[in-house]
């Protein structure tokens, strides 16, 4: 989220800092002296805008894909936690059990001794 929020205020950087330097440059491109010259910049800023769009969708589709990654891992860390938490429970009923079974027999054991 905070790259997001990073990545949005410095679009808006950006975007300031292009907007004060397109005004003073575009009183001499007003001034072109042909009609092919005008045509030749319109289609470069067109251009311009394209690649600019492409690269913010490319940025963008990238920032999302990492955010999912990293939802997923953390998804993953907490079910292998749980998971690693639920074995170390059934382990200590097991042995807890076993114990029990073993002081059973052991009592099983010394009461028939002394029955002997």
């Amino acid at each position: 989220m905070n790259k997001v929020i990073v990545s949005l205020i410095a679009g808006l950087f950006a975007t300031a800092a292009f907007a004060q330097s397109s005004t003073p440059a575009a009183a001499p491109a007003a001034v072109a002296t042909t009609p092919a010259a005008a045509k030749a910049d319109a289609k470069q800023a067109k251009t311009d805008a394209k690649a600019d769009a492409k690269e913010t969708k490319t940025v963008a589709k990238a920032n999302a894909k990492e955010t999912k990654a990293k939802a997923s891992a953390t998804q993953e860390t907490a079910s292998a936690a749980a998971d690693a938490k639920e074995t170390k429970t059934k382990a200590h009923i097991k042995a807890t059990n076993t114990k029990a079974k073993a002081a059973d027999d052991a009592a099983k054991t010394e009461s028939k001794e002394a029955a002997k």
